[in-house]
């Protein structure tokens, strides 16, 4: 029987930088997804890769080795020493691998609580395991369950009133920077949904220009005619780091797209005027480096907590209330996992009484081969008749919660009392 089992880091076990060594782009998913999928151990599996979390979700009859080889592959893909991260990794199997996929979509193991983006890069995390055909039977109940625990996670508690996302965090720091945002001048790197939520913000607090940059010129102009910023090209980054004030960035791109050295030579020109970055891209694009010069400030993914923070309190309060929504809804999803071990039992009951019936039947119309055709028929009716009679007890409890109980040991106890496999 095979078993649900999940591992993964996240901004809880490891920092930023060790984060963003083993991040999976899109395309480097879909080839992860094609590769544990040829492993005979690893009957279904799903990628998760977020700014906060690198997670493999899997189904398994042999969990233990299933993780052993998910946990190598991530490491060897990335080319990274596996003692680094082994103390980051968690494991989760069974009901804790559930309920740890239910919190993460409902949003309750996110660095912001509340936070409405981590349900949708779930879902695109499990339409392109949909897409690469590495999901079944349970990934796609597990996770149809999740989403629909998420929804009513968000309808029935006030978690998503107190929610802030990333975007808004990095807005609030900036605030705290400057006191006041009016007049400043902003630059996104990235168009994503990050940057338009920023863009957002921003536009609230006042700024009074805003410029996007991205490496799809179109992409970018879009979003700047959206909001009436302005849109440049990749390459134009470096010398408006002379003018603009605060950068947000959040591209998807492997290595930093501004470096020290650019930062360094627009330093003298801005005269001491601040220059502000907040990088929420994982891997990073903003070189840490720069926070040595002076007037220059990078910020990273994992310095937006303090800002969170100031919310926790109400935020807490309504995850209350949704982890209870949680633990009911692993129990019911316990409750139709454990039914597929009850399937085949199920059906090889089933097939033996109707067999032995079957051939009874034969034995006694042959016996009886002057019955007129209805009363063939009566007697065959009968037959079915008993065998649903005789099936109807024991299917009923092999469906029930006091089954579930010890499912073990009563599906262990029926195959021998019915000799299902001799």
């Amino acid at each position: 029987m095979k078993d649900i089992l999940l591992i993964g880091i996240n901004h809880e076990t490891a920092p930023v930088e060790l984060r963003e060594c083993i991040a999976f782009s899109t395309d480097e998913t879909i080839a992860a997804l094609s590769t544990l999928r040829e492993q005979p151990v690893i009957g279904e599996a799903m990628l998760v890769s977020t700014c906060n979390r690198i997670e493999v979700l899997m189904a398994s009859d042999q969990p233990k080795t299933a993780g052993e080889i998910a946990k190598t592959f991530i490491t060897g893909q990335k080319g990274v020493d596996p003692n680094q991260f082994e103390k980051s990794f968690y494991h989760h199997q069974g009901d804790e691998a559930v309920r740890h996929v239910f919190r993460v979509a409902a949003s309750l193991d996110s660095m912001m609580i509340g936070e409405p983006q981590i349900l949708g890069q779930v879902k695109d995390a499990y339409r392109t395991a949909t897409v690469q055909k590495t999901s079944g039977v349970i990934l796609n109940r597990l996770l149809h369950r999740a989403f629909s625990v998420a929804k009513r996670v968000r309808s029935e508690t006030g978690i998503g009133d107190h929610a802030v996302s990333i975007s808004y965090a990095a807005v609030q720091l900036a605030k705290k920077i400057f006191g006041d945002l009016q007049g400043k001048q902003a630059m996104l790197v990235g168009a994503g949904e990050m940057a338009e939520l920023a863009v957002e913000h921003l536009l609230r607090n006042r700024v009074a220009a805003i410029f996007v940059a991205n490496r799809t010129f179109a992409r970018g102009v879009e979003l700047a005619r959206k909001f009436k910023g302005t849109a440049v090209r990749f390459e134009e980054i470096p010398a408006l780091l002379g003018a603009v004030d605060i950068i947000i960035s959040s591209t998807g791109a492997s290595g930093y797209v501004v470096f020290k050295e650019q930062v360094r030579a627009v330093m003298r020109s801005r005269r001491n005027r601040p220059l502000f970055f907040i990088d929420i891209a994982v891997p990073r694009d903003i070189d840490p480096a720069i926070n040595k010069l002076s007037n220059a400030y990078v910020y990273d993914i994992d310095d937006l907590k303090g800002v969170i923070e100031e919310n926790i309190e109400d935020r807490n309060r309504e995850a209350v209330r949704a982890e209870r929504i949680i633990d009911e809804a692993v129990i019911r999803f316990r409750q139709w996992f454990d039914s597929l071990a009850v399937v085949p039992t199920i059906v090889a009951l089933r097939k033996q009484v109707e067999t032995i019936a079957q051939a009874e039947l034969d034995k006694t119309l042959h016996n009886l081969g002057h019955l007129a055709p209805a009363d063939h028929r009566a007697v065959e009716k009968l037959a079915g008749a008993i065998t649903n009679k005789i099936l109807h007890g024991p299917m009923q409890y092999l469906k029930s919660d006091g089954c579930h109980r010890n499912i073990s040991m009563t599906l262990d106890i029926a195959r021998k009392l019915f000799q299902l496999d001799e």
